[in-house]
């Protein structure tokens, strides 16, 4: 494996991606809706109707990771056609060039905890009912039946990632970044929920560690694999240990109310992934002093 494709390379997910791989030693190539450098090593695509089959042609990637589309459940409420056009739609259309251009091509799907909804049990396991409370959910679960449709059908080499929470540099939203905007605005801050619900966090560097783990290790049957630590951490001392690293004494409360399409409780079994050899390298502490110092660096500019 030594070229890889890099699909939503101008998002959070995708320049860790181009970065850690570029350190690796392999041969990098992007893809994004935003216009480039005018670089060979990056493709821009139409926001409406990427058309990928040329860029296969050319690239001709080793490994494909998709890192593209919409990221957001609430979004997905409000919009729901956009959400499954970024999410079901282009993932068809990527499989569809690889079959057609360069079928050799490993994809790697990145997928979302949020197939799960509220799993009944934790730690939840790749074999555990699918429940969507979101569009988002659902839309990441449909992704995955392609990669699985084309991977049975047409014998592409295809695997879904199902991320859980994942934070660090270059995540403009959620709740760590959230925190960070409301500690410059008072002494007191409210979060939705109780505090309770909790998480599984993974620094995103480990998250592009594990796709590489899954492009060379997995079976590449159209199958699952979850992406996490296998901790669990609640809400109140995730925002707790967060704002103290941040350097922020202010107080925290939360206001009980649930806002829609959120899960109550996270926590993924990564035996699946953890057979292949790999383990996160980043606690939540490290990450968080890494994600706090980009997030300073930002009102430095």
């Amino acid at each position: 494996m030594k070229k890889i494709l890099v699909i939503g390379s101008k998002g959070f997910i995708g320049t860790e991606a181009i970065r850690y791989f570029q350190s690796q030693g392999y041969a990098v190539t992007g893809c994004d809706i935003t216009a480039g450098d005018n670089s060979t090593d990056y493709f821009q695509v139409e926001s409406n109707e990427p058309n990928y089959n040329e860029i296969f042609r050319q690239a001709r990637p080793d490994l494909c990771l998709n890192a593209s589309g919409a990221a957001s459940v609430p979004f997905s409420f409000d919009d729901p056609l956009i959400d499954y056009q970024l999410n079901v739609i282009n993932v068809f259309k990527m499989l569809e060039a690889i079959r057609i251009s360069n079928p050799k091509t490993i994809y790697i799907n990145i997928s979302s905890a949020a197939v799960y909804g509220t799993p009944s049990q934790l730690p939840v396991s790749e074999d555990a009912d699918v429940d969507p409370i979101s569009p988002y959910g659902w839309h990441k679960w449909q992704s995955e039946l392609a990669c699985s449709e084309y991977a049975k059908l047409y014998g592409l080499k295809t695997c879904s990632m199902r991320v859980f929470s994942a934070y660090g540099p270059g995540l403009n939203k959620q709740l760590f970044w959230d925190l960070h905007q409301k500690t410059r605005e008072g002494n007191s801050i409210e979060l939705l929920g109780t505090g309770d619900e909790s998480r599984d966090y993974i620094f995103v560097e480990d998250l592009v560690r594990a796709s590489e783990t899954i492009a060379i290790n997995a079976k590449l049957q159209g199958e699952v694999i979850n992406v996490a630590t296998g901790i669990e951490t609640t809400i109140k001392n995730a925002a707790k240990s967060f704002i103290k690293t941040l350097g922020w004494d202010g107080r925290i409360s939360f206001s009980g109310i649930k806002r829609m399409g959120d899960p109550e409780n996270w926590c993924a079994d990564i035996s699946k992934l953890e057979m292949m050899g790999f383990k996160p390298k980043c606690s939540l502490e490290s990450g968080m002093e890494v994600y706090c110092k980009w997030l300073q660096s930002l009102q430095q500019v």
